[in-house]
């Protein structure tokens, strides 16, 4: 299911078809040139397209358009990496709407392990210094901190990263040949030297307020958990904290002064379950990472406890354990990675949850219970 970028950028051009869609097409016709191919006749007969969405997969022009959509990705030194790339970040792939294609300026890593740093845009000077600081020590340990390249929150997390002279990651909300707000665009160049700015929007699309709570799913759906540092009560940044528990993954929250409005969305976040953040331990205790040897190139691992953890465990059973080591993971995916059959998988997963060693969350993700 390769295809060439051509027709994944076609297929993600598409209006109207959006990455739901998208997904539900390439499952179906399972290749991506067949999806180009689809005859309307074809395309009819799936119940998940309107007829305005068979119209437009059939539009010659919107084919036709690819080109000056390439021409442009090109001009502006812009990577695709679309669903079927060995790049494309394994936690975002497992989300339920995952970006067909993602626009890339820089670099990411196969094995990078990722956490989100979100917050308001007028953020207290606490808020800031808190940012800079959880950022920049999670950075220190090898962590990529991922945010939205906003004013305030999102920029101190990118800067804090940037001084420990870490990686991050910035998701924004339009095409990478636009810098917003325009006051990042040191920031941004500094990002993309040190990490990489992704975007699902093509080249000369405008930061549109409706890109951004698309953009959210991206910022939570990449990560490992997310850190909410200040969020008023109808903050973005809650968005994307209900965007990480739709997603199963862990929210985070740093408590503030009950009598700021800065601090509303957060203390409720703690109200409703969310984890309390006063420094990186909280965040390392709770997704389970221990460092073997203090910033040394930033290695980590989890805390397994081998010995009492793997006590009386099959080979099958042990199989499925070595895969969680490092990270949750979807069902999908530790098929995948162990060969078993799903029949299999499933029915060694419900034995681990019985003894205790994993635990299900939201999605059919498994982790480590330890």
């Amino acid at each position: 299911m390769e295809g060439s970028f051509r027709e994944w950028v076609w297929l993600s051009s598409v209006p109207g078809v959006g990455a739901v869609k998208s997904k539900k097409l390439l499952e179906h016709f399972m290749d991506i040139h067949n999806v180009w191919n689809a005859t309307e006749a074809e395309l009819q007969g799936l119940p998940f397209l309107s007829r305005k969405d068979i119209s437009n997969l059939t539009n010659v022009k919107f084919k036709q358009d690819v080109d000056r959509h390439l021409e442009n990705i090109y001009k502006n030194d812009i990577k695709v990496i679309t669903l079927e790339d060995k790049l494309y970040p394994e936690y975002l792939k497992n989300i339920y709407d995952p970006p067909l294609v993602l626009y890339m300026k820089g670099t990411i890593q196969k094995e990078e392990k990722y956490l989100a740093v979100v917050g308001s845009r007028k953020a207290t000077s606490y808020g800031l210094d808190m940012a800079k600081r959880i950022s920049r020590e999670l950075a220190g340990y090898g962590i990529t901190i991922v945010s939205g390249m906003a004013r305030g929150v999102d920029s101190f997390a990118h800067k804090g990263a940037l001084e420990a002279k870490g990686r991050t990651i910035a998701v924004v909300g339009c095409g990478l040949d636009i810098v917003y707000p325009y006051e990042n665009k040191k920031l941004m160049e500094s990002i993309v030297e040190n990490g990489a700015c992704l975007s699902e929007y093509l080249p000369g699309t405008t930061p549109v307020p409706g890109n951004f709570p698309a953009r959210n799913r991206i910022i939570s759906g990449i990560s490992m958990g997310v850190i909410v540092i200040e969020a008023g009560e109808r903050s973005g940044s809650l968005i994307t904290a209900n965007f990480a528990l739709e997603q199963g993954r862990e929210v985070f929250a740093l408590p503030g002064n009950v009598n700021s409005i800065k601090s509303t969305g957060t203390n409720k976040l703690i109200k409703e379950g969310a984890k309390i953040v006063t420094g990186i331990d909280d965040i390392l205790e709770e997704l389970n990472i221990y460092f073997i040897e203090e910033n040394t190139n930033g290695l980590f691992t989890k805390n397994l406890q081998d010995d009492k953890l793997l006590k009386g465990l099959d080979a099958d059973e042990k199989k499925i354990v070595e895969c969680l080591r490092l990270e949750s993971m979807h069902i999908d995916t530790i098929v995948r990675k162990t060969g078993f059959s799903i029949q299999l998988v499933n029915s060694i997963l419900i034995m681990l949850e019985l003894k205790g060693v994993v635990e299900q969350l939201p999605g059919k993700i498994f982790k480590l219970k330890c």
